[in-house]
């Protein structure tokens, strides 16, 4: 599966997605750094590695309202869900290794991440309503 925005073009795919319950994975970046418009290949990468689970995208400036005033402290930061079950989020290295084992230790952990921003927390909800 392509990784998917938030944009009209993807809202149909964002909303099955979403529906599966399956994991998703999201990257919280910003069109202005460098670090995450070199990260973008890698996370494409990892998203055709994973059939299973959905990409997405999501420009912290253009996608404001889905995360309100949420700081992100650097990038890329992740935020990892199965369902609306949040497993993890955090600042990551972009090392394609790095990412990859950290979502292949998310597969095998059923439990979910307790210290997670409210705005985290919400995200798959806002995600449905829009799409």
């Amino acid at each position: 599966m392509p990784v998917l925005s938030t944009q009209a073009r993807d809202r149909r795919a964002l909303h099955e997605a979403l529906s599966r319950q399956g994991r998703l994975v999201v990257c919280l970046c910003a069109a202005w750094c460098d670090t995450c418009e070199e990260f973008r290949s890698t996370f494409e990468r990892l998203s055709q590695g994973d059939p299973g689970s959905a990409y997405l995208w999501i420009d912290i400036e253009d996608d404001s309202e889905l995360i309100g005033d949420l700081d992100i402290e650097n990038f890329p930061t992740l935020a990892v869900f199965r369902g609306s079950l949040p497993l993890y989020y955090g600042v990551t290295m972009p090392q394609e290794p790095v990412v990859a084992r950290t979502l292949a230790a998310l597969s095998a952990d059923a439990r979910g991440q307790g210290s997670v921003p409210e705005a985290i927390r919400a995200l798959p909800r806002a995600l449905q309503e829009r799409a």
